[in-house]
């Protein structure tokens, strides 16, 4: 073989016969596979049954874990749904077909419900594993394409999902198949959070360093810490304030009388000032501050402190623990954590 000439060389179009080809036929062939998996996912929903139920529940009332296995481009969608259980909080695991009629079925424990995806339900590798696992007393669930299957007949549960044509030209590469199998595990995935009431809260639990995570994960007191509490008394000069300010750097300050909170203020407050008074000399925080400012509990998630400043127009918030002042959030704080 020459150097630079792949295995498929001779099938593939040359970048001539490309540029000649009808650029409204590859959009055409684009658009068609798109419509032949959604309706593919259509009639899936349509004769989802009994079975599907009966599998969930069954997995929602097992102690143990689910167990994926297939072989080829089911294994593949397995790794996904797995990533996908785990991630809303039921323990998952892939094994490889092959791998485990190869050494690796001690990772399957006697409490564990095994989940098989194949298309067929009679690859080699397929129905040399199934007859092991059933026989050790394991729960079984099958996604299988062919009712008829040993996989479909012998399952626990049979999930079947119906494959007239693959939404490739040749009717050859998985692509409606696989995307049926991903769209069921993701409907066992959510069927199953729902069941044990899994929140945002326990989300976040999972995903401490995605941004999803950091809005459940990041209480405002972590925010908080991040700066020294500006702070002033009512009686504190406008040319101190205004140091104040500037020193901590957040554009605000909380006015405190013994530690009890009686105003906030902020740049606006500054510009409105100097708007409605001619005289500045002799001002103090407390004839410019705002009274009864926006307040928020040192545990607050970082979700609901952008919903209050989003929800009340500010930029900064008081941070209480227990009634007493521990320092402020500053909106570029959610910013610079990519949480807008």
């Amino acid at each position: 073989m020459l150097a630079g000439h792949g295995f498929f060389e001779g099938s593939r179009i040359s970048n001539s016969t490309a540029r000649i080809m009808d650029r409204e036929k590859i959009l055409e062939i684009g658009k068609n596979t798109i419509r032949s998996e959604a309706q593919t996912l259509l009639r899936m929903s349509e004769v989802l049954d009994e079975a599907f139920v009966q599998a969930v529940m069954a997995i929602h009332q097992s102690r143990g874990r689910v167990v994926l296995t297939g072989i080829g481009k089911s294994a593949v969608v397995g790794q996904k749904i797995v990533a996908t259980l785990n991630s809303t909080g039921t323990p998952a695991l892939f094994l490889h077909a092959a791998d485990a009629i190869h050494g690796d079925l001690g990772m399957i424990r006697p409490e564990d419900i095994v989940l098989f995806i194949s298309k067929s339900g009679s690859t080699p590798e397929i129905l040399t594993l199934f007859p092991i696992v059933r026989s050790a007393g394991n729960t079984t669930i099958a996604l299988v394409s062919n009712p008829h299957s040993p996989l479909a007949q012998d399952a626990t549960y049979a999930i079947i999902i119906p494959i007239d044509k693959e939404a490739e030209p040749n009717n050859l590469a998985p692509t409606s198949s696989t995307t049926a199998q991903m769209a069921v595990g993701d409907a066992i995935s959510t069927a199953l959070s729902s069941l044990s009431g899994f929140s945002p809260e326990d989300f976040a639990k999972f995903h401490p360093g995605g941004t999803l995570g950091k809005y459940y994960h990041l209480k405002a007191k972590d925010f908080a810490a991040r700066h020294l509490a500006p702070r002033v008394s009512p009686d504190t000069t406008l040319h101190e304030v205004i140091l104040e300010m500037t020193s901590k750097r957040l554009g605000a300050t909380a006015v405190l009388r013994e530690n009890h909170i009686l105003g906030i203020i902020t740049d606006g407050d500054l510009r409105r000032m100097l708007k409605t008074h001619q005289e500045i000399a002799r001002l103090t925080a407390k004839d410019i501050m705002t009274n009864a400012p926006k307040t928020i509990a040192h545990t607050t998630p970082a979700i609901e402190v952008l919903q209050a400043l989003r929800k009340y127009s500010i930029n900064q918030l008081i941070v209480l623990e227990e009634r007493k002042y521990v320092g402020m959030v500053h909106i570029h704080d959610l910013i610079n954590e990519g949480l807008t």
